[in-house]
């Protein structure tokens, strides 16, 4: 019964007149000028434009032409949207609805389901666009948050209240790691996860939600989606709007929330489309001018603070595998850990396809992981480099005309590279394989045996698609 009166509320008040403002005196694509009656709104306030056969056009205003027009952005299809139509707005900025009657539940960036389920039911809503958490209210952690992924925790542990990103082309795994952290976080989820799926195609959400309702973990999460085929003004805004959802839990009942992207770089896509529309002048190959704020409004509010905590792992596209793209770079910068998935490492069919090399992390430090760790990753990444300058010569000449310790170096490598491969959960389906999970104790443990030797007697295919070392026990 109270969800039911909450429901009708909720229908009242969005069925309740608006104040006219002005009317649409152009339509170019989704930007839309307006002349308004009185002066302009603010910028990020929202507007509604009155279609003829009576639908409405959300758009949100970007820029002032002057006393009395404005340019807006509209995240509907403006389809049908002519110039003289009626504009309505109550000053407010957009807003999503948030709170515990999201979980479970698969919505856009205002909170209408996408799950074929009933309307959001929720007395509270929050403004999409907020600024960070003050300097005195973020907290930070030393704690290493285990992902089940033997190669991320080994070369590229996570820090919890941490943001990691997963950075590749095309095609070399990206969503399939995305995924396979989720499912491995089911287990250990004491608080609540957000995902926001940015120019998301519709095969790969149906996937993720048929996955975690398959976990179990849909109970504990809201998917936010802005999908492919809408506007550039729905795909840029779903970020920040799944990101006011989450931020809800954290700061509001004191959850901590896992936050997830699929992609970063659909983002960066969608606002320079909009800056195109807009008409801004566009900087380094292509993008908007505005790159590195639109990044930073995303990634500045992901933090933990001393009311909840949250730890964010996000996918990013790399377009044309160049790590030198200015988008690339520039979320780069924000990231605590960065993992790197090479189209090399997986053309040789090392899955997943990371390169050890090219990761990076904070959490990498004596002081967090410990000085086993460290150790044993500075010896690997010695020996990864040394077979990577051996191996023209390996091509060229052939295995036999290195040294002797070479020769047991190259080995071991190979080994090593063997041995970080992993039958996944996410892919026992196309696979045949069980997945496995590892943790961090028990991939130290394996690698340290091959880099001292102990394995040198097996053969790599042992090591091939297997989870932790057989007789090696984690330290």
């Amino acid at each position: 019964m109270r969800a039911e009166v909450a429901e009708n509320i909720g229908k009242v008040l969005a069925e309740m007149p608006q104040d006219v403002i002005g009317q649409v005196i152009a339509v170019r694509g989704t930007v839309l000028e307006i002349e308004i009656d009185g002066g302009a709104p603010a910028i990020s306030t929202a507007v509604r434009c009155r279609l003829e056969d009576g639908a409405w056009v959300t758009a949100i205003v970007m820029s002032h032409l002057g006393l009395s027009r404005l340019r807006a952005i509209a995240i509907d299809s403006a389809r049908g949207l002519r110039v003289g139509a009626e504009v309505q707005s109550d000053g407010d900025p957009l807003t999503v609805p948030v709170g515990p009657e999201l979980l479970g539940r698969v919505i856009d960036l205002r909170g209408r389901a996408l799950d074929g389920g009933a309307a959001i039911a929720t007395g509270h809503r929050r403004a999409i666009q907020q600024l960070p958490p003050a300097a005195t209210e973020r907290t930070s952690r030393s704690e290493v948050y285990e992902t089940g992924i033997k190669v991320i925790d080994f070369f590229c542990p996570f820090l919890k209240g941490g943001r990691a990103a997963v950075f590749g082309g095309a095609g070399v795994g990206k969503t399939i790691v995305l995924t396979e952290f989720i499912h491995n976080a089911v287990d250990e989820l004491q608080g609540l996860a957000v995902f926001a799926g940015i120019g998301e195609r519709s095969r790969e959400g149906l996937e993720l939600w048929e996955e975690m309702e398959r976990c179990g973990v849909m109970k504990s999460a809201v998917l936010v989606f802005g999908q492919m085929k809408e506007p550039p003004g729905a795909r840029f805004f779903v970020g920040p709007a799944a990101l006011s959802v989450a931020e809800y839990f954290r700061d509001e009942m004191g959850k901590d929330v896992m936050f997830i992207v699929d992609n970063l770089y659909r983002h960066v896509q969608a606002g320079m489309e909009m800056s195109g529309l807009l008409g801004r002048m566009p900087s380094r190959v292509g993008y908007q001018p505005t790159l590195a704020a639109d990044i930073a409004a995303i990634e500045e509010r992901i933090t933990s603070t001393n009311r909840g905590g949250m730890i964010s792992v996000q996918a990013m596209y790399v377009p044309a595998d160049d790590y030198g793209d200015p988008a690339v770079t520039h979320a780069f910068w924000h990231m605590d850990s960065a993992v790197v998935l090479s189209r090399d490492v997986a053309t040789e069919g090392y899955y997943p396809a990371v390169d050890p090399l090219s990761c990076s992390s904070k959490a990498l430090d004596p002081a967090i992981v410990g000085s086993r760790h460290y150790e044993v990753v500075e010896e690997a990444r010695r020996v990864l480099g040394r077979y990577e300058e051996l191996r023209d010569v390996i091509s060229m000449l052939g295995l036999d005309e290195l040294g002797g310790e070479d020769r047991v170096l190259v080995a071991r490598a190979r080994k090593l590279r063997n041995f970080l491969t992993q039958p996944f959960f996410v892919t026992e389906s196309f696979t045949g394989t069980p997945g496995c999970r590892v943790s961090r104790a028990e991939a130290v443990a394996g690698v340290a045996a091959i880099l001292d030797g102990r394995c040198d007697g097996m053969a790599d295919e042992e090591l091939f698609f297997i989870g932790p070392l057989p007789g090696v026990q984690g330290e």
